[in-house]
């Protein structure tokens, strides 16, 4: 056993001593992670789950190392135990952060989320600051440490349980908020009685700016692969015949017009999407349809609309939408005025 305290105190002093190491290894494994995610469906659920492991060490790491110190009389040196946290914060966000990256509608409030995702990462790739500026405010770490997993959660959970987006949402928020709550009783020193209804307080407070939020939040492992607007498909080859982005008012009455979509999603996940059509920022119609998960080109789908307003004429939206209204992408296209159209 002090064999093994000693190799511990090795590699602490190791970490200390080349840094850079440790904050290289989370960003490459992290993003390497990706990339074979993508290749391999098997191989994303062996590293979702080993990223959920991790935390699960996080989360149950006083009593763990509690443990230790009783069956084997060892005492894991705090520093070893710091920077076991901040390479699982930078696993975990390199992990999850390519998949909100490829997810992300850049032009609507999901690039706030994802942006705050880069930004985090960032802070647990530089020292001073994870170590002088963030570790010591317990209110910011432990919103940090949230924040982040709920970020792996929302990639693990389609991966492992191949659940709809929408439900996986709903867990991800859930399971964060429960095991934010040994952080939350620790951090509050008001007394006893009066803890306990602040903390529970605080995890529903939190609960409720999750749900509120999950609008901002892209749906990590779904994405567009391909979109276009059409006035025709073909059927065979499940492709549309063309794209357009302006249309005349008498042939969009005359004929319709499809919106055509080919999304990425993890092999094993049913889907329900919606094509939500708008008209000058006024919505128009919705329609559902069903994806499957597992191709690498995406699943092809399309919708059809022929019924449209006496004036359709002006700025028109398809916007792709997950059953709880995450947006997975949008399409425009504008339709030209019978004037304009000659």
């Amino acid at each position: 056993m002090p064999d093994l305290k000693l190799s511990l105190l090795h590699l602490v002093a190791l970490a200390q001593r080349y840094p850079g190491v440790i904050a290289g290894f989370g960003f490459v494994s992290g993003v390497a992670s990706f990339f074979l995610v993508e290749r391999h469906e098997g191989f994303a659920r062996i590293i979702a789950v080993a990223m959920l492991l991790g935390w699960v060490w996080l989360v149950l790491e006083r009593v763990l190392s509690e443990m230790l110190h009783e069956r084997f009389g060892l005492r894991l040196p705090p520093p070893l135990l710091r920077y076991a946290t901040q390479m699982i914060h930078q696993e975990s966000l390199f992990f999850a952060l390519p998949f909100f990256l490829a997810s992300t509608s850049w032009n609507s409030g999901q690039a706030v989320f994802t942006s705050g995702l880069i930004a985090a990462a960032l802070v647990a790739l530089i020292d001073p600051i994870y170590y002088r500026r963030l570790a010591p405010r317990r209110w910011l770490f432990l919103t940090y440490h949230t924040v982040t997993l709920f970020a792996v959660l929302l990639v693990a959970m389609p991966l492992i349980l191949q659940v709809p987006t929408a439900r996986s949402y709903e867990l991800a928020l859930g399971i964060a908020v429960l095991l934010a709550f040994p952080s939350l009783l620790g951090s509050i020193t008001v007394p006893r009685w009066w803890r306990g209804v602040l903390v529970v307080g605080l995890m529903l407070a939190l609960a409720a700016a999750g749900w509120l939020a999950r609008l901002w939040v892209p749906p990590a492992t779904l994405r567009l692969a391909d979109m276009a607007l059409a006035i025709e498909v073909d059927d065979a080859n499940r492709a549309p015949a063309g794209s357009l982005v302006e249309i005349d008012a008498a042939r969009l009455a005359a004929q319709g017009l499809y919106a055509y979509t080919a999304i990425r999603a993890p092999l094993g996940l049913q889907e329900r999407i919606q094509h939500v059509w708008l008209h000058e920022g006024r919505e128009i119609d919705r329609i559902a349809l069903d994806i499957r998960g597992g191709r690498e080109e995406g699943y092809r789908a399309w919708t059809r609309k022929q019924n449209f307003p006496p004036d359709p004429a002006g700025r028109w939206q398809v916007r792709v939408l997950t059953g709880d209204e995450q947006m997975i992408g949008t399409l425009r296209f504008r339709v030209r005025g019978e004037e304009a159209g000659g």
